[in-house]
């Protein structure tokens, strides 16, 4: 059976912005990952590792998921702790 995460990224480290944080992503694990004895990459015969969906609502994600007879784990988002700041306090210590 095809077993499947559905998580919220997490924003970019190298951007301050929290663009593309609101959409649910529905990503397919990998079943059996191998080594290629060349390179020495990670590979996999299984094309479904390589599939990203996004919703806009994780009741889609899970709607589409027990639609297909996926078997999901949600992951749950952890909130940011946000300390607002002003240039003064810089200069205040």
């Amino acid at each position: 059976m095809k077993k499947a995460k559905i998580y919220i990224p997490n924003k970019n480290p190298m951007q301050s912005g929290v663009g593309k944080t609101d959409k649910w992503i529905l990503e397919f694990e990998t079943k059996d990952p191998t080594k290629n004895p060349l390179m020495g990459w990670e590979s996999s015969n299984d094309t479904l590792t390589e599939l990203r969906l996004e919703f806009s609502s994780k009741e889609l994600a899970i709607n589409y998921a027990k639609k297909k007879k996926i078997d999901y784990e949600i992951i749950k988002p952890k909130k940011r702790k946000i300390v607002k700041k002003s240039y003064a306090d810089n200069f205040l210590r």
